[in-house]
């Protein structure tokens, strides 16, 4: 009889333990979209917050900088990736569904690097030889004193935040129609390591198995590769912000997160893949 009440006591504490478990709330998944520059870093970030955090469930996926911000006009992610600011026609939709013109919250610093083959002489082009290379002015290599050789250009795809800003502050004009559009710059440095007559560009934290090209403003100027001391002074000519956006002001858990990125840890891991901190 005694052993028979100690089983239905026992078998009641679970009972309560298993209610009060289900009515505990779930974890809230925070989701991450967008940016293909800035995945590895975003999927860094999300490992290490999750590993301190156990309850913490946080999902990043790429696709690029325009498809995260689709995503987050739609509703459809938490927190968009974005190596590119948004465009007021995209501000105008947050507006226009939310009431909101969304938060912008710089979370890394970045400098699109100039991949060229590893048997390539060429050390350093200016940002006018860039845009004339990209844009189809430049087609041979002995132009930009290099080998007797056709250009191979190779970029990312349209809907890339860095796709837009190359085009906007470097290229300046359409790009040349020759040019290999690729799903995310690992394919870029990928094809250039395999193309000895191959050019591409891309985030910094991506070139392994490539040259790094350096940059010039012009002709009388010193050309320079993309350094955490280059990009900090600002005499790396091609680099940018890294984005997070969001619909609203963080709140809760997503605040947590993102006052972590910003910390030390979060920036410390920003140097550790490849990229600057903000700070």
């Amino acid at each position: 009889m005694k052993k028979s009440n100690k089983t239905l006591r026992f078998a009641a504490i679970i009972a309560i333990a298993l209610i009060g478990f289900a009515f505990m709330p779930a974890p809230k998944k925070i989701t991450v979209k967008g940016s293909d520059t800035m995945v590895i870093l975003a999927q860094k970030w999300a490992e290490v917050y999750m590993k301190s955090h156990p309850t913490a469930v946080i999902q990043v996926t790429g696709g690029g900088s325009g498809v995260g911000i689709s995503a987050l006009i739609n509703g459809a992610t938490d927190i968009c990736n974005a190596s590119r600011p948004m465009k007021q026609s995209e501000m105008d939709k947050l507006k226009e569904r939310y009431a909101s013109l969304g938060i912008e919250i710089p979370c890394a610093k970045d400098g699109i690097t100039i991949f060229l083959n590893e048997s390539n002489p060429v050390k350093e082009l200016t940002l006018k030889q860039l845009s004339n290379i990209f844009s189809g002015k430049t087609r041979n290599w002995k132009e930009v004193g290099g080998p007797d050789a056709d250009i191979k250009l190779y970029g990312r795809e349209n809907s890339s935040g860095t796709y837009v800003f190359f085009k906007e502050n470097v290229v300046k004009t359409d790009y040349a129609a020759s040019c290999q559009t690729l799903p995310g710059t690992a394919a870029v440095v990928n094809a250039v390591s395999k193309d000895k007559f191959g050019i591409g560009y891309g985030g910094a934290a991506y070139a392994s198995g490539v040259k790094h090209c350096g940059v010039k403003k012009d002709d009388k100027s010193t050309a320079y590769m993309a350094t955490a001391e280059t990009i900090k002074s600002g005499q790396y000519p091609i680099s940018r912000y890294l984005y997070m956006y969001l619909r609203n002001r963080p709140t809760g858990e997503i605040k947590a997160y993102i006052d972590w990125i910003l910390g030390p840890e979060g920036q410390k891991l920003v140097t550790e893949i490849g990229y600057f901190p903000v700070k």
